[in-house]
C-alpha cells in the first residue's frame, strides 16, 4: 500500500513538472528559445526534447510502463543537468530550472527503483540471485 502510494506520488510529480514545461517548448516561448539557442539546439532540439518529455510523462502515468518512463526520464534529465553544469549555469531563472531537472531526475530514479522488476534484464538478475 505505502509502496503504491509512493509510486503514484513520485510519478505524478515528475509527470506534472514535465508537462508544465511543454507549453513553453512547443509554443516557442522566448525563454525556451533562448535556452536552446545557447545549447545550439534551436529549434529542432527544443521540439525533440519536448516530444521526448511528453513521452516520458505518458509512460510514467501508465503503471505497466513506469520503469521505462523512469529510465528515459533519468536520461533526459541527465542531459538537462549536464547542460546546466556546462553551458547554462545556475543563476537566476536557470537555478530554478536546474533544480527542477534535478528533482525530476530523482523522482524518475525512485520510479525505476520501485518498478525495477518491469525491466527484463534486472528482473532476470533478481530471479537468478534468488535461486
Amino acid at each position: 500500500m505505502i509502496r503504491n502510494i509512493t509510486s503514484w506520488t513520485v510519478r505524478i510529480m515528475a509527470a506534472v513538472i514535465l508537462l508544465q514545461t511543454l507549453f513553453f517548448k512547443f509554443t516557442g516561448a522566448a525563454e525556451s528559445v533562448e535556452i536552446f539557442t545557447q545549447l545550439g539546439l534551436e529549434p529542432q532540439g527544443r521540439m525533440l526534447i519536448g516530444v521526448l518529455e511528453l513521452i516520458v510523462a505518458i509512460l510514467l502515468l501508465i503503471p505497466q510502463s513506469a520503469a521505462c518512463g523512469g529510465l528515459l526520464g533519468v536520461g533526459i534529465m541527465s542531459g538537462a543537468i549536464l547542460s546546466h553544469i556546462t553551458k547554462l549555469g545556475w543563476q537566476g531563472e536557470m537555478l530554478s530550472l536546474g533544480l527542477l531537472a534535478v528533482l525530476v531526475w530523482v523522482l524518475c530514479l525512485i520510479t525505476v527503483a520501485l518498478h525495477r522488476k518491469q525491466i527484463t534484464i534486472v528482473s532476470r538478475m533478481l530471479d537468478s540471485r534468488d535461486n
